[in-house]
């Protein structure tokens, strides 16, 4: 071992250490070891930052703000309402979530599949002879073997085919994982769809903030738009509000008089519904309904470069609006605030919001332009609540967004654009076209996993450049050199899933890709198939909360402890050990 090679080694594992460790974020230490590493010369300085412009670092950008967009069009729920009548019990809720969630992970990123169907789960969970905790755990184990089905499916992919091109001069195919991950994901969906019954059965959700508030019930009102045609004679009951959890408090016809709001009551164009239902369930209604949101023909006028922002916010005892209407205050023409909804505790909001009298206390849903609504907040005397995304009039192309990602992966199947082009070229346009706002884009990036990929690149690349990896699989097969060829394939796929969860998988694809490329080549095996054992094993980290974001994202919601994972996830672990391994080898061959 030269000195070179041996300073290399020990920076990562004094990296592996502290990740192992937890006391530091994963972000922070890989730049201080990229730092480090520059300083000692084991990375030239030239080479230090081309991480961060890696294909592996765009196309899990990219892939984030896609998935993101697709999450934001709803397009999901819809599919579902028809039979979410029907799954009352976790016995034919799991089979269905997780089957759809892995369906969906299989062409977005499997963070993005669990994000989009998470609030359906959620819903489900809060029946009487349903829990949360039955739910969501299996949905995000399932979207982790989902994402192993495309390249762009999940980061440890993307990483390995990296490695393959930097070591075997070309990338892997958009589709080259399908084989193996389809397989997996069907004898995930299989075992999930009885295991979930090793979960605890008392975990009681936790429910942050941001939930409180998104339950919070308002009040807004409709329209009947002129081209709005639903059958012969349109009536209430043909809108089924019930499936959206939205109520009607008061109808009022074209002519401004009030109606009584029967479920046979004629509807015509110009007429007005006054709703009540949290964002989320209102969103939904004007997402999938031809129904025009409140005051949704007049825009708030921005800067041409500017997003809507919405939040919520308290009425003060002080502010001038108590006392006044909407309507009368001009909150949209001369303050530059769009009025979506009220809340007022304890008691309904009737009539037209334009025209409800505002009191102290009340809770209003508004959007306005980012520059100018901290201004307008303060100067009308309204509170202002913790920003959160709102979706009442904020109207999206619902299946844009698939049309989009459908053309960019099939442009990549084709090979007419390269991976990373095709979805850097399809998240420009979710933001070109209305489906994201440039907010919305930022906002839907991971920063620590995209600093952490870029920051570890050059180092890796430096251990191979000097030998280090080659060194690493020399020292392997000498002492694995008389184990059967599936038992060496089974091996290196088992320490990728005892790492992944102490280490995330990004860095554990990154020191044990090329270290297994070496081995395969030590052996006269082929690297094909262990490139694809580290990217499986890496990817399906079912035994803890923080070895990937989907786990971290269920286990509130679930109410987990950091011991449920392993009741789950160790038999799945075994199943997947078991199936991959058989499974690489025959597809890949050894």
């Amino acid at each position: 071992m030269t000195f070179a090679q041996g300073e290399s080694f020990a920076l990562i594992g004094v990296a592996i250490a502290l990740f192992a460790w937890g006391r530091f974020r994963y972000d922070l230490v890989s730049l201080v070891v990229l730092a480090a590493a520059v300083l000692l010369g084991d990375v030239a300085p030239k080479a230090a930052f081309e991480g961060f412009a890696s294909d592996v670092v765009i196309i899990i950008a990219s892939a984030l703000v896609v998935s993101a967009a697709i999450s934001r069009s709803q397009v999901i729920e819809p599919l579902l309402r028809p039979i979410a009548a029907r799954l009352t019990t976790p016995r034919t809720q799991v089979p269905v979530l997780t089957a759809v969630t892995g369906l969906f992970a299989m062409v977005t990123k499997n963070v993005g599949a669990l994000a989009t169907m998470m609030p359906v789960a959620i819903r489900m969970g809060r029946g009487k002879d349903s829990s949360a905790s039955a739910l969501l755990m299996p949905m995000a184990f399932i979207s982790l073997l989902g994402g192993l089905v495309t390249l762009v499916g999940t980061s440890t992919n993307i990483i390995a085919s990296q490695v393959r091109e930097d070591e075997l001069g070309a990338p892997f195919q958009m589709f080259d994982f399908a084989p193996v991950g389809l397989a997996l994901t069907l004898v995930g969906f299989v075992f999930l769809s009885f295991g979930w019954r090793l979960l605890p059965k008392d975990r009681a959700p936790h429910t942050s903030l941001a939930e409180v508030s998104a339950a919070t019930l308002f009040s807004t009102e409709a329209t009947i738009p002129d081209d709005w045609d639903a059958g012969a004679r349109p009536t209430i009951s043909s809108l089924e509000l019930g499936k959206f959890d939205v109520r009607l408090i008061g109808l009022v016809g074209a002519d401004g008089k009030p109606r009584r709001p029967l479920p046979d009551a004629t509807l015509a164009p110009g007429m007005q519904l006054l709703l009540e239902g949290d964002d989320a369930a209102l969103g939904a209604l004007f997402a999938n309904t031809p129904l025009s949101a409140v005051s949704e023909s007049q825009r708030v006028e921005t800067a041409a470069s500017e997003d809507l922002v919405g939040t919520e916010a308290v009425l003060e005892p002080r502010s001038p609006m108590v006392g006044r209407t909407a309507r009368q205050l001009a909150l949209q023409t001369g303050h530059g605030i769009r009025l979506l909804g009220i809340s007022r505790r304890g008691e309904r909001v009737d009539g037209p919001i334009a025209d409800v009298r505002l009191r102290a206390g009340d809770l209003l849903l508004v959007q306005a332009g980012e520059s100018n609504l901290a201004d307008a907040l303060g100067n009308l005397g309204l509170l202002p609540l913790a920003e959160r995304t709102v979706t009442v009039g904020d109207p999206r192309r619902r299946y844009l967004p698939l049309l989009i990602l459908a053309i960019a992966i099939a442009a990549i199947a084709f090979k007419v654009v390269p991976v990373a082009i095709g979805f850097f070229v399809a998240a420009v346009a979710m933001v070109v076209f209305g489906s994201l706002t440039m907010r919305e884009a930022y906002g839907a990036l991971e920063p620590e996993v995209l600093v952490l990929i870029g920051a570890l690149t050059p180092l890796a690349e430096a251990v191979q450049a000097n030998g280090g990896t080659a060194l690493a699989g020399h020292a392997l097969a000498s002492l694995l050199g008389h184990a059967a060829p599936i038992i060496v394939l089974g091996g290196i796929m088992l320490a990728a899933m005892v790492c992944s969860p102490f280490l995330h998988n990004a860095p554990t694809v990154l020191v044990l890709a090329p270290i297994g490329v070496a081995l395969a080549r030590q052996l006269g095996l082929n690297p094909d198939a262990f490139l694809m054992a580290v990217a499986t094993g890496a990817g399906s980290d079912f035994l803890t909360p923080v070895g990937h974001q989907c786990n971290t994202l269920v286990r509130g919601p679930g109410g987990y402890r950091f011991g449920d994972y392993w009741r789950l996830g160790l038999p799945l672990s075994l199943v997947v050990l078991l199936a991959g391994t058989p499974l690489i080898a025959w597809v890949w061959g050894l």
